[in-house]
Formats: structure tokens, C-alpha cells, sequence
């Protein structure tokens, strides 16, 4: 007897709904409108005879039987895709396709790929650097570098490197800073903020500063910008104090505008920068070629 099975279209619009909370995100991701993927979740609701979302305004949030439901429809979907990815001669076949941060992207693996095309010319890279989460294998990524604290518990995890923060500045700003008793009076010293990583002067006085006796200055001083590359860019142009986080800024260290700051030592953080891979199974041999040389690459950073 065949296994009775639900519409199976309604359950990728049922894991995308989830995944986001949202039917809009989740019609905006699979190309289709927000009412195409209401009345499709509505057909499997009516299959099932239970309500998978509560729909409260603008929000949908998970029924007790759609929390029950969604593990099983995710491994599936991903059982489904990697299968297929397998056995056709045109999905995926010599194609790699890696999810990774605009900026580690541009600092520290684009300027790597040349090595890598250089052994496997045959292997067609994409290179995505949107900021969406990957899913894996749902949104045809086959490999994501992320950073963070510790490895990703729903994924594969291979740790390329840790990271270390190191205060950079322009030297002739490092040579006028203000001074204490010979030392920099962090009081007064013009330090630039990166709002995505608002933590990483904490974590530097922690690390360094503090064990001199210094203490953090207020928050609210200085320059504030968005992004590490907009901090470094101002820090060159004699803005301010930015931190440089290792080793994924090292290049800009070689420009003239810009050089560590004597008597301030990197200090190492917990967050490093991972790859990550779907768990269960082994990847194609030439996600398996990609990974070696990437933590072949790492290898030096690693300590």
C-alpha cells in the first residue's frame, strides 16, 4: 500500500512560512505572492484537519501541531533536495555554491580564490553575500562561513579561525593622542564605534586595557558607523580609533594610513568564523575539495 502523502507543494510553503514567521518573506523567497501561499498552507491545514499557524494580525506564529509538524516536513524537504542534488547530472554537478559575509568575502576570501580556481578550474564557485540565513540544502547553499561564538548546532561545523581585536589608527592621530601619566588617557580619546559589533571595545578594555587599570569610556563618545570596513576607512582618514579585528583585517595594516597602536596588544575574543555544512551526510567530492583547501588556508590563523 502507498504511503498517503499531503500536497507536497504546500509543504515548502509550509517550511518557508515557518522558517520566516511570515507568509510575505516566505512568498517574497519562493516567487510567489503572500495569498498563493495562504491558500496553499490553508490546503494543508485542511488535510490535516489541525491549524499549523495562529494568525494574529500581522504575525503568524507556529500551533502546537505545526511546532510538531515542522522537524519532520524540514528533514524531508532537505532528505529530498540532497537526493537530488546526488543523482542529477545537472544539479549541482561540479558547482559550489557558498553563503558568506560581504566582508569577509572582499578582506579575506576573494583575494584567496585565485589559489583555489588555480587547482579546480573545473569547479564553477557562486559566491553569495546577502545577508538571509542560509537553510540548508533548501536554499541551494552547499557550504556558508559565518562568524560566531561556537559551532552551529543544527549544522556541520568546522572552525576556521579565531579572531583578535587590535585598536589601528592613523599614525599621525596616534602620535597627538592624549596622554596620562605617559599612558593614553582612554577618557579622551576618540574611539569609533561599529554598531554590528558594539561589543568589541567592551571586550578589548576586558581583555587589555582593564589589566592597566583603565576602564571603558562612556558609550555614547566618539564616531559611530555601521560596518568594520566604514570604521577602518575612518580610522585612515585620522578619525578616531577603530579596532581592526584579526586576521580578517590584516591587509589594511599594510596600507600607510593606518598601523597598530604602540602599547596595545591584540586580544583574542571567543568569536572565530566557522564553515559550515548540511549534518548527516558527506558532502559531493567537490564541497569536500572546497572545505580542504578553505581550512587549508585557515591553517595558519588557527594557533
Amino acid at each position: 500500500m502507498g504511503l498517503r502523502l499531503p500536497p507536497l507543494a504546500s509543504l515548502r510553503l509550509f517550511e518557508a512560512a515557518a522558517r520566516h514567521a511570515s507568509f510575505k518573506q516566505a512568498a517574497e523567497e519562493l516567487g510567489l505572492t503572500p495569498s498563493a501561499v495562504s491558500h496553499g498552507i490553508d490546503t494543508l491545514e485542511t488535510w490535516l484537519g489541525a491549524p499549523l499557524f495562529d494568525r494574529s494580525g500581522r504575525a503568524v506564529t507556529l500551533t502546537a501541531a505545526g511546532e510538531d509538524l515542522l522537524p519532520y516536513v524540514s528533514e524531508g524537504l532537505s532528505m529530498i533536495a540532497t537526493g537530488a542534488h546526488r543523482v542529477s547530472p545537472l544539479l549541482g554537478a561540479r558547482r559550489i555554491r557558498i553563503s558568506v559575509a560581504p566582508t569577509f568575502a572582499r578582506r579575506w576570501l576573494v583575494p584567496r580564490l585565485g589559489r583555489f580556481r588555480g587547482r579546480h578550474p573545473e569547479i564553477e564557485l557562486h559566491v553569495d553575500t546577502s545577508h538571509r540565513q542560509a537553510v540548508f540544502p533548501l536554499d541551494g547553499v552547499d557550504l556558508a562561513i559565518r562568524m560566531g561564538p561556537a559551532p552551529w548546532p543544527s549544522a556541520r561545523s568546522e572552525l576556521l579561525f579565531r579572531e583578535a581585536l587590535q585598536p589601528v589608527a592613523h599614525p599621525d592621530l596616534a602620535a597627538r593622542l592624549p596622554r596620562l601619566d605617559g599612558r593614553i588617557d582612554w577618557a579622551r580619546a576618540p574611539l569609533i564605534h561599529v554598531a554590528t559589533v558594539e561589543h568589541d571595545w567592551a571586550a578589548w578594555f576586558d581583555g587589555e586595557a582593564s589589566a592597566a587599570g583603565e576602564a571603558l569610556p562612556p558609550k555614547g563618545r566618539g564616531l559611530h558607523v555601521d560596518t568594520v570596513d566604514l570604521a577602518l576607512e575612518a580610522a585612515a582618514q585620522g578619525l578616531g580609533i577603530a579596532l581592526a579585528r584579526l586576521p580578517l583585517c590584516a591587509d589594511a595594516l599594510a596600507s600607510p594610513g593606518l598601523a597598530p597602536i604602540a602599547g596595545c596588544p591584540p586580544v583574542p575574543v571567543r568569536t572565530g568564523y566557522w564553515a559550515l555544512l548540511p549534518s548527516g551526510h558527506e558532502p559531493r567530492r567537490e564541497i569536500a575539495a572546497f572545505l580542504r583547501w578553505l581550512k587549508g588556508e585557515a591553517a595558519p590563523f588557527l594557533g
